[in-house]
């Protein structure tokens, strides 16, 4: 029999082989993970998946067919409708099928580490896959049947230890060591911004002159060194807020569930959209759901925006449905745990998955529904990378398996509430908050007003602050949105008159004060502050502009208490988001600020203020979404205000009292703010009226010949739009010009089929040999930056 064999490795191509005939024909399955020969030389072995099993082969018989050296797997790894959803991605972006499965797939999969595991009578032998590749062929015969029988295994091979060994933050800045430690400044610096990694990660990042830094932070307890993330998510959900009484749905939610029940049973794919107002009890809906068709024997998919709703929701299942196991899944697991989830959830006939983004490539058997809970939020797209929208992978894999696909939101994406309108999408509405009570009234707050001298000291107006205080002097609680983290967003000297630019990165730095440095949020850049200005050398500075850390600092100087902060800077530490949460919860402190991770999901009925400081930020952002964005931030953020039994108030602070998108919101009128919304992206010609692509230049600083590069493949790019009817602006600087030492350029292209988009890039790459640029086609680009 021949096998189709697509490689997971460099080429990248799909190859034919031959099975080995020491299994039966029937062993070797589509989805399947086999390890190949290539070429003559040492390296020679690759690890691909079979993605077809043909009786014959079409290749001419002169042409010499290799066979397969051993397969990876018993079973397959990747299922029917994730072979389908690969090919139809690589049709997509233009990419061979190989290197999208490497895509989601976790390296430990495309690994030659794997080992074979043999356990005979006299002693246990393992055995490696170049041992394999050489080994006799009556050795070959007894561990085929080995491994038929159940004698052997196939394992994940043994791993260095600096990548199974975990390091982690363990205090919280400003840091506890002598100034001079620079060293050890450094590791914290980098755990602080990039997370808990491991030990390799941490050598590569830093040095292996890092060794000793961490030995002494371990010995101080300032660092925690582990092998997994076992038991950490039960921790982690111990520390967030209680969890409300078990759901119980009203009329409205049955109903929903109702008409969704007859498309699973008949196992007919079906997309609708759950349009409920904040508070209207779409959790409840997403959970009924899925013990129902959990009960049918067929698995779900729930994913969410963020792991800290994915916890969430793991506690609201284990609250009303503590029979349920859930399988939890998300990126800042360890490969290991991943990659246990990956098998488990491969050989389960059915499941319940909760997660983010990436836990929609999960092997789930017998799919039967995939929700997406915030279907409008920007991290559902992976913009880095391997480029994808989780929208469009749910709706690929609910169409292959025959499964329903709901998208949830109390302000839904324009595009699909206009799928909606337009009747491709039914819609199901939750018009009433469960509680009974009516949406917070929300107020426009006009900063122009003047302050007076005892007030000016915060970012919050004057009307803001007394209600602020009336709010706090009831016992009540209140939280305050501002969409910037850091302490100042510019520092000003105050001799020469210029701002602090990161070197690498058209980009000022932020002052952090806690960390005492000044840092830049695109290539993660940062030096020591106070420092003498890099333009004059003086060491006067205003800081100027207002960021989360400054904004609670004011205000618990202003107020005399503790103001709690949520933003990535105060949640870099593993649990330190539960922890804030928790606190919060039990009401140690009555006022929360924080940026937009404030906005979704959080559930705390002594709220009844909230206050977003500054709504003109995202309003004028260079993209066509910046109203929209906006519009879904502030509403989402006004819902967490009177969820319990006390009435809400939100205000809403402006410069532009006037402004369209901010009425509408006032209004809560999510389908005005659409009607106006889609008549301009009507009249401009933009999305779902044209589909989009950004086309991403860039090339090293100062680079004149990739200038003349760019010069020449635009024009070639025009050529090719012109041709295939597609609308090409630019290119123009992107509106980040420089970052991480790259000059970055665009191009939009607009055209009514994606095929005529994507025939109008690969067109003009193929007109000219590119040597300097490094381009990227990100279709339906959710960031313009």
């Amino acid at each position: 029999m021949f096998v189709q064999i697509v490689l997971l490795s460099p080429p990248f191509s799909t190859l034919t082989y031959k099975t080995l005939a020491l299994f039966p024909a029937a062993f070797f399955k589509p989805g399947m993970r086999v390890v190949v020969p290539l070429g003559r030389g040492k390296d020679n072995l690759r690890v691909g998946f079979i993605l077809e099993c043909r009786d014959t082969c079409d290749l001419p018989d002169n042409v010499t067919i290799k066979p397969i050296i051993w397969p990876l797997d018993t079973v397959p790894l990747l299922p029917r409708d994730l072979l389908h959803l690969i090919l139809e991605l690589s049709i997509r972006q233009g990419e061979e099928p190989g290197r999208i499965a490497r895509g989601f797939l976790l390296p430990g999969f495309y690994s030659l580490n794997s080992v074979l595991h043999y356990i005979t009578q006299k002693a246990t032998k393992v055995y490696a896959l170049a041992e394999l590749a050489h080994a006799k062929d009556n050795l070959k015969e007894e561990l085929a049947l080995a491994l038929l029988n159940g004698a052997a295994k196939m394992l994940p091979g043994p791993h260095n230890t600096s990548e199974e060994e975990y390091v982690t933050l363990n205090c919280d800045p400003p840091w506890p060591v002598r100034p001079g430690a620079s060293l050890q400044i450094k590791v914290l610096e980098y755990l602080h911004t990039n997370g808990t990694c491991t030990r390799k990660m941490l050598n590569k990042g830093i040095g292996s002159n890092a060794t000793q830094a961490v030995r002494s932070l371990l010995s101080n307890g300032y660092l925690l060194v582990g092998r997994g993330e076992e038991g950490v998510e039960e921790e982690n959900l111990a520390l967030l807020p209680p969890a409300t009484r078990p759901f119980e749905l009203n009329e409205a939610q049955v109903h929903c569930v109702e008409e969704l029940m007859p498309f699973v049973q008949q196992k007919i794919f079906h997309a609708a959209l759950l349009y409920g107002v904040t508070g209207s009890g779409k959790t409840a809906v997403y959970l009924d759901l899925a013990v129902r068709i959990l009960a049918l024997g067929r698995s779900v998919i729930i994913l969410v925006p963020e792991v800290a709703l994915a916890l969430k929701l793991l506690q609201d299942v284990h609250t009303s449905y503590p029979e349920i196991h859930v399988i939890l899944y998300h990126g800042y697991q360890t490969s290991a745990s991943r990659e246990k989830i990956w098998r488990e959830t491969a050989e389960k006939s059915a499941c319940l998955v909760i997660g983010t983004r990436s836990a929609l490539f999960l092997p789930v058997q017998h799919l039967g529904c995939v929700i997406l809970d915030e279907e409008h939020d920007a991290s559902f797209k992976q913009d880095e990378g391997f480029l994808y929208h989780a929208k469009e992978i749910a709706w690929s894999r609910a169409k292959e398996e025959q499964a329903i696909l709901l998208l949830g939101s109390a302000t839904p994406d324009v595009r699909t509430f206009y799928a909606a309108q337009m009747g491709a999408v039914p819609l199901l509405r939750l018009a009433k908050r469960v509680s009974g009570r009516d949406l917070p009234p929300i107020e426009l707050v006009n900063t122009r007003e003047p302050k007076s001298m005892s007030e000016a000291v915060t970012l919050l107006s004057t009307h803001s602050l007394d209600i602020l205080q009336e709010t706090i002097g009831r016992g009540e609680q209140v939280v305050i949105l501002i969409n910037r983290r850091g302490y100042a967003p510019h520092m000003y000297c105050l001799d020469c008159g210029k701002t602090e630019h990161c070197p690498n990165c058209e980009i000022t730095l932020t002052y952090h004060k806690a960390r005492g440095r000044l840092v830049c949020h695109y290539c993660g850049y940062s030096k020591p502050y106070p420092a003498p200005c890099s333009t004059c050398g003086a060491a006067a500075f205003l800081p100027m502009g207002e960021g989360t850390e400054r904004l609670a600092e004011e205000l618990s100087t202003f107020l005399g208490q503790r103001v709690l902060r949520l933003d990535r800077d105060s949640t870099s530490r593993p649990g330190r988001m539960e922890e804030i949460l928790h606190a919060f919860a039990r009401e140690e402190a009555q006022v929360l600020v924080g940026t937009q991770m404030l906005s979704k999901g959080h559930h705390f009925p002594k709220v009844t203020l909230v206050i977003a400081a500054d709504c003109d930020m995202g309003l004028n952002f260079p993209d066509y979404r910046a109203a929209e964005r906006t519009f879904q931030l502030l509403l989402q953020s006004a819902g967490r205000a009177g969820r319990g039994a006390l009435p809400g108030r939100v205000l809403l602070q402006t410069r532009d009292v006037t402004n369209y998108c901010l009425q509408y919101v006032v209004n809560n009128d999510y389908e005005g703010f659409y009607q106006s919304e889609i008549s301009r992206r009507e009249l401009h010609q933009y999305p779902p009226f044209v589909h989009l692509a950004l086309i991403r230049l860039s090339f090293e600083r100062e680079d004149a010949t990739a200038a003349l590069e760019l010069q020449d493949l635009s024009r070639h790019f025009r050529v090719a739009a012109a041709k295939y009817g597609v609308t090409m602006l630019g290119p123009a600087p992107a509106p980040l010009s420089v970052i991480r030492n790259r000059e970055r350029f665009q191009i939009l292209l607009k055209g009514q089929a994606w095929s005529d988009i994507r025939e109008t890039y690969h067109s003009g790459l193929q007109a000219m040999k590119i040597k300097h640029l490094r381009t990227i086609l990100d279709l339906d680009p959710v960031n313009m930056l």
